[in-house]
């Protein structure tokens, strides 16, 4: 037996050995549970995102693993009953996003694998120790949402450069994560006055703008929310009645017809959560997964929006957007 032979031999060996490793670290058929803040039809993408990214490492579903969906439709009232089925549903690890859907499987269970997909603060909400060294059984992507919350507001002074009075759309459901007095500090350091509007539901969306017209607002922000965002189209057409330039952190507002967005990419942080999902699979335990933060934020502004309010949007921001809908 030549050299050659002999160390090919030895590199076919290490390869099945590898794989058979491999192949045993890995359920022949896992199930990945997936926890949804809202309906079938707003989940799809990010369920897509999530297919893709585990795809990409061997996944796929149907074949070799299988996804369980809990929908709660934009209703946090849903959220710990859907929690406690999913749980007792015995998946190997299960996928969610924000701190409400988090909240909810965190009571259900202290052993089962969760991976956050999206999460503004996961340690000021008590999800994690800290981004670093999770330390239970919860981790996964994170970003600093009350930080682009100043720079949402932001884009509203550049579009508004005389603006005075401006209105904080808020869902008080968030508690903690809502982020209204961060809100209320950013506007005021742009030389805005600011007042926050809260509500609970999409019933009431109404009353709060009767009060934001009555009070004379001349821009809107959105505060981050499922039940914000699974209600948008209403909201929508109410933010379109009174001329409201408003900004949002998630791009679905704008594609339907808001005016801007600003915030990470959440197609990709549910495209990177199935790394997080694939190390589970393999035997690493949540506690020992540092969280990720995203690298990359998206500007998107809608000109249509902006011609329907007669709205001049200054060029260098457009400049600076990584999406211009016209």
């Amino acid at each position: 037996m030549n050299r050659r032979t002999a160390v090919g031999g030895i590199a076919t060996a290490l390869l099945v050995a590898w794989f058979r490793a491999d192949a045993q670290a890995v359920p022949k058929r896992a199930v990945v549970g997936f926890l949804s803040n809202l309906s079938l039809r707003d989940t799809k993408w990010s369920l897509d995102a999530l297919r893709q990214g585990l795809e990409q490492l061997g996944y796929v579903d149907g074949r070799n693993i299988s996804i369980d969906v809990r929908y709660a439709d934009g209703k946090p009232e849903r959220l710990a009953m859907l929690a406690a089925e999913l749980v007792a549903a015995k998946p190997d690890v299960v996928v969610t996003a924000g701190p409400q859907a988090a909240h909810a499987l965190q009571k259900a269970t202290r052993s089962l694998p969760v991976v956050l997909a999206v999460v503004s603060d996961p340690v000021g909400d008590g999800l994690v120790a800290s981004l670093s060294h999770p330390g239970g059984n919860i981790t996964g992507l994170a970003f600093q949402n009350l930080e682009l919350t100043a720079k949402r507001l932001q884009l509203l002074r550049d579009v508004l450069p005389q603006a005075h009075q401006i209105a904080v759309l808020s869902d008080v459901t968030m508690g903690h994560g809502a982020g209204e007095r961060e809100a209320l500090d950013a506007a005021a350091a742009l030389g805005f006055n600011a007042k926050v509007y809260s509500l609970q539901g999409a019933a009431e969306f109404e009353a709060a703008f009767q009060d934001i017209h009555r009070d004379k607002a001349e821009g809107l922000v959105v505060l981050a929310s499922p039940m914000l965002n699974a209600n948008r189209k209403l909201l929508l057409q109410f933010i379109a009645h009174d001329r409201l330039p408003a900004t949002y952190e998630v791009r679905a507002f704008v594609d339907d017809g808001g005016l801007m967005s600003y915030g990470p990419s959440f197609a990709a942080m549910y495209l990177r959560s199935a790394t997080y999902v694939d190390k589970i699979l393999r035997g690493a335990k949540p506690e020992d997964l540092a969280m990720e933060q995203p690298a990359k934020f998206e500007l998107v502004v809608n000109m249509q929006a902006a011609r329907e309010i007669g709205l001049t949007v200054p060029q260098s921001l457009l400049l600076r957007a990584d999406d211009v809908i016209r």
